[in-house]
């Protein structure tokens, strides 16, 4: 398989999560190589997202958002568990994608932990020198096992921004 290319994340935060589900996300550590299916995402699309990151404006923390796609957004939530996103989309537009889960990983802060992403991932750009990149789906891979739903845990964020279908899960492996 290929990783994929710049271009693949320099498009629509929302088309970009679909079409991450069934890809592989690539970690090199010292000692080994793992592959994981991409299993889980989200999309966050911009400032008037209200549970974008970025809805809060350009700030220290959300500035990676504003910056080239194929980059990782990487924090801490509740002082202990690390997200991990993509950034997508056109620079200076703060777009990115959650990664929710993998095969073997169900959850966010999971997936970091079985990868083993920290803050020091932050900013850094999607590639073999990173030591984590994404490889392509398998031909065969067939899209229609993508399920759309309504992201988990926004309920800060409004009725509107609750109800939109930002969240792709795998129904079953293709």
């Amino acid at each position: 398989m290929s990783s994929l290319p710049h271009s693949f994340f320099n498009r629509d935060v929302v088309q970009v999560a679909h079409d991450l589900v069934g890809c592989f996300i690539v970690r090199k550590m010292e000692e080994e190589t793992v592959r994981y299916m991409i299993t889980e995402t989200e999309a966050y699309d911009g400032i008037d997202d209200k549970a974008c990151h970025a809805s809060k404006g350009r700030t220290k923390r959300t500035e990676v958002m504003f910056g080239p796609a194929g980059h990782l957004y990487v924090y801490l939530v509740y002082g202990m568990h690390w997200m991990m996103n993509i950034v997508t989309g056109e620079k200076d537009y703060p777009a990115a994608v959650l990664i929710r889960g993998v095969e073997e990983a169900i959850g966010p802060g999971r997936v970091t932990k079985k990868l083993k992403i920290t803050g020091d991932f932050n900013s850094k750009k999607l590639g073999k020198e990173a030591g984590i990149w994404i490889e392509s789906r398998k031909k065969d891979f067939d899209a229609k096992h993508i399920k759309k739903t309504p992201r988990i845990g926004i309920d800060y964020a409004g009725p509107i921004w609750c109800a939109k279908e930002y969240r792709f899960v795998l129904t079953e492996k293709s």
